[in-house]
This record gives C-alpha cells, sequence and structure tokens, in this order.
C-alpha cells in the first residue's frame, strides 16, 4: 500500500532520476506517459513544476516544495506502517534493508536467508547500491537500514556496529606468490592489474595506492563489478587490489587468495551497520538490526 499517487511516484522518480527518459527506464513505462503527469498536474496548480533544459530536467521553486513535501509525506506514513507493525509484533513487520554490491554473498547475505527462515511472515525489502546511493536512501527514509563502506565520510547517518577490513592483493591461489605472510604493490608490478572503477568506495584507496607506490600500470583492466573482478582473477585474467571484505566470501570457500598489504599506513575500509537517527525503528527492524550486529561482530573476530 502507498499513499502516492501515480503522479507522485512519477514525479519523484523523475526528479531523481534528473530526465524523463530515465524515470521512464526506471518505473518501465513511456516517458510520454510520465509527461502528461507531470503536464497535467502543472496545469492543475497553476504553475510550472520544471524548467525544461538542453540537458534534462531542473525544478523550479513550486517544483522544489512540492518534492519537500512528497518525502515528508512518505516518511511520516512509514511512520504510520512501522506503529501498524508494533501492533502485529515482528511476525508481520515490513523492513527494507541496503547491502553493498560486496555482501550480496557470504556471511550477511546467509543471515539474511535465515531471518527469512525464522520469519516466513516478515516482510524482507532488500536493496543492492553504492554505498553513496544507500546512504541517500537512509536520509530519505526509504530503508531502515544500511551496510555502508567509509560512514565517516557520509552525514547524517548513524552507526551502530563497525568491522575494519584491512586492504590486500587478490590473486588466484596457484600464483607463485600466493604463500607470503604479507605483500608490497611493487611485488606484483609486473602482472595484469584490475582496477577496481570509480564507483565503488574501494577505488580511491587503490589509486592513492598505485601514486605512492609511484606504479603506472601497463594496459590494466578497469571494472566497476566486485564479482567479476574475482571471476577475472580466479581465471587467472591479472590480480587486484581489494579490501577483505570484496572477497570474504571466496576466501571462505578457498576460491581465491588474499594478501594483505605489507604497508602498515594504509587505511582499511570500514563496513558500518547504519541507520538514520531521525527514522523511528520498528521492533522488527530492531531485531534484524541485533542479528547483523552479531554478525558483524563475528566478521571483526
Amino acid at each position: 500500500m502507498s499513499p502516492f499517487s501515480r503522479f507522485a511516484i512519477y514525479y519523484v522518480a523523475v526528479v531523481r532520476c534528473g530526465s524523463l527518459r530515465k524515470a521512464a527506464e526506471q518505473l518501465h513505462i513511456s516517458a510520454s506517459a510520465i509527461n502528461r503527469q507531470i503536464l497535467q498536474a502543472e496545469a492543475d496548480f497553476g504553475t510550472p513544476l520544471f524548467e525544461r533544459l538542453a540537458d534534462g530536467l531542473r525544478m523550479t521553486t513550486a517544483g522544489e516544495l512540492l518534492y519537500a513535501d512528497l518525502l515528508r509525506w512518505q516518511r511520516e506514513f512509514d511512520v504510520t506502517k512501522q506503529r501498524f507493525d508494533e501492533i502485529q509484533g515482528l511476525q508481520r513487520g515490513v523492513v527494507k534493508i541496503g547491502l553493498v554490491q560486496a555482501l550480496n554473498q557470504g556471511i550477511i547475505a546467509d543471515c539474511l536467508a535465515q531471518l527469512a527462515v525464522d520469519y516466513p511472515a516478515l516482510r524482507l525489502e532488500i536493496t543492492s547500491d553504492s554505498s553513496h546511493g544507500l546512504a541517500y536512501q537512509l536520509r530519505d527514509a526509504e530503508i531502515d537500514v544500511a551496510l555502508l563502506l567509509d560512514p565517516g565520510e557520509v552525514r547524517g547517518v548513524e552507526v551502530r556496529a563497525f568491522c575494519e577490513m584491512e586492504m590486500g592483493i587478490v590473486l588466484p591461489n596457484q600464483h607463485p606468490l600466493s604463500g607470503q605472510s604479507t605483500l608490497r604493490l611493487t611485488d606484483v608490478y609486473s602482472e595484469r592489474q584490475i582496477i577496481a572503477g570509480e564507483n565503488l568506495v574501494v577505488h580511491s584507496r587503490v589509486m592513492a595506492l598505485y601514486q605512492r607506490s609511484q606504479i603506472i600500470p601497463d594496459n590494466p583492466i578497469i571494472c566497476n563489478d566486485i564479482p567479476l573482478i574475482r571471476h577475472l582473477v580466479k581465471q587467472q585474467g591479472g590480480i587486484s587490489l581489494l579490501s577483505r571484505l570484496d572477497v570474504l566470501h571466496a576466501l571462505t570457500h578457498r576460491e581465491l587468495c588474499f594478501i594483505p598489504l605489507s604497508d602498515k599506513s594504509v587505511k582499511p575500509l570500514t563496513l558500518a551497520l547504519s541507520v538514520s537517527p531521525a527514522r523511528q525503528l520498528s521492533k522488527a527492524a530492531q531485531q534484524v538490526i541485533m542479528r547483523l550486529s552479531a554478525v558483524i561482530e563475528t566478521m571483526k573476530a
């Protein structure tokens, strides 16, 4: 159930996507249908909601006011639903969870699967997105809880549990250096480098390490998908500089080798279970947070 009209859903999508075409792709409808709804609303309100520019749409002052109200109404309705959940108890609650891509396999995913088994009537809405995208969803009260990377760089979120994941070099199991306890980036200078793409949180650390080591990789592979990077390394397509979190599932199943960097000044990546301090959490959400917190404590060990 949603308190939003069709127009409101279309309008929010257009604002977030920045264009009719992208919003239409997200909603799986035609751009003309969205445009008709917006034009009709502008006629009803007697004021334009968007400026039509060559590179997309930009909200007018009236459009910004409407967008803020729509978000506020959605948050208030979510609070109402949470109160219903309180009455019904955990068995029939709704919990919205956001995960970064690296957690789509492994101990966190296993925890969510066990929740589904333990509470078959509990509705879990799970979103996989970038850490930056999840932080925005937390702030807009679209999700209850998110597992973010490096939350210290994100404003407006509260950390409930965290663990640090060291940086290292990911190798195929049969690599000659797989038995080393630590490595330097210069030790694998001659190897084909698979570099995490710009949309991944680990990218900035990786590039800083290359610059510090004064290494300019020859003919690197640039990839913005962690599962594909893991697969390329496993198939001996190259080596990659990643965090332990990125390969945790593969290490558990002995599919890859992870060698920590010998440079102890390299900051680890922080995985944080985060919520919005302004959001009132239901009992169901609190139970899920407790389960996930316990898993993160296990990951620390």
